[in-house]
């Protein structure tokens, strides 16, 4: 049962409007203003806030100001109920960060349509994207905005890369993002002896190339097919359209694309101060973290030694006689290329 905090200082609107919510199956806490409303919106935690403008003790511009202030309540829909329907008021709500506007008076069907609309497009906004096309689709149907959504989906070219085909080249501008329907690409950076590092690995399901996008920058890495792969191709005029369309949108849009800056400097980090044996046990667990499909079973993984000396940021001669030790300790087993992760525990537990 999705939960509403209706903050409302007129007792007749306030309980007539959450009678019409509990009706629909909504839990509904109340409060009769914003100080009040604050207190409550902490302790219950909704899915959605609607509140008033014009009360005592804090209006509802102070409200929403607070509620994005605060890390427990910032990502809660927000809709102001109101008399007040000067352009000028609603400009100054959205521009805090509002969802929407129910203007008083309003019919049952007006208020739930709008609270539907809203924990909806919430909930659309929370989903995974998936490995396919419409994972995309997601994004734009919390927009809203449905022609958006055909055009991008209608215009979307699939390019095929073969196995170490270059998709994109450090240095080059950008021109389009790049959205993975198939099999696996690395991303690395090259110094002046020709020598690489991998930065990012990319599976089905994940974005690539948005940083020089996001940055109106060149790229600062080169892509290239791990295997035979492919990927949806977005034109930088619909990637900069899609950003455009919602505040929403492009704020989970952002965090999804950045989540993995993070988790590059660690990477960074470890190849930095790892002794070999941790370098490529970690290149090896890194692999299985992004590539393994199910749970159970041994993790098998198909990589030349030099893609994987690039991975763990060490010469492929020291890979092999390291992998070669492995192998020796039944840590992992090797056929060809293909490497079968036996002990992933310690490996992880591998000593620096």
């Amino acid at each position: 049962m999705k939960k509403i905090l209706l903050i409302e200082d007129n007792e007749t609107v306030r309980n007539n409007t959450a009678e019409i919510l509990e009706l629909s199956n909504y839990k509904v806490e109340m409060a009769e203003n914003g100080k009040t409303g604050i207190a409550k919106a902490i302790a219950f935690k909704p899915d959605l806030i609607i509140c008033d403008i014009m009360m005592p003790e804090l209006d509802g511009y102070g409200v929403i100001h607070a509620v994005h202030k605060n890390d427990l309540l910032k990502n809660t829909p927000f809709i102001f109920l109101t008399a007040k329907t000067e352009r000028s008021d609603f400009r100054k709500g959205m521009e805090l960060g509002a969802d929407d506007y129910i203007v008083k008076p309003f019919t049952g069907t007006e208020l739930l349509n709008a609270v539907d609309s809203r924990i909806k497009k919430h909930e659309l906004l929370k989903e995974d994207l998936t490995p396919e096309p419409e994972g995309l689709s997601y994004l734009m149907e919390a927009s809203g905005e449905k022609s958006a959504l055909q055009f991008l989906i209608q215009n979307r070219n699939t390019n095929k890369y073969k196995r170490k085909q270059i998709i994109y080249s450090e240095g080059n501008h950008p021109n389009a993002l790049y959205y993975v329907l198939k099999g696996k690409v690395k991303a690395f950076k090259t110094n002046e002896e020709g020598k690489g590092l991998v930065t990012d690995l990319f599976s089905p399901g994940d974005f690539m190339g948005y940083i020089a996008l996001l940055e109106g920058s060149i790229y600062n890495d080169t892509a290239v097919a791990l295997e035979d792969a492919e990927l949806a191709v977005i034109p930088k005029e619909d990637f900069d359209e899609l950003m455009n369309k919602s505040h929403e949108v492009s704020n989970k849009f952002i965090q999804l694309l950045a989540s993995g800056i993070t988790e590059m400097e660690k990477k960074l980090l470890n190849i930095a101060y790892s002794s070999l044996r941790k370098k490529v046990a970690n290149a090896i667990l890194l692999l299985q973290k992004k590539y393994q499909q199910k749970k159970e079973g041994d993790f098998v993984i198909d990589i030349n030694r030099e893609s994987l000396a690039t991975i763990a940021g060490t010469a492929t001669e020291s890979l092999i006689r390291t992998l070669t030790d492995f192998k020796a300790e039944k840590l992992i087993d090797m056929k060809g290329n293909a490497i079968t992760v036996l002990n992933a525990k310690k490996l992880e537990q591998m000593p620096n």
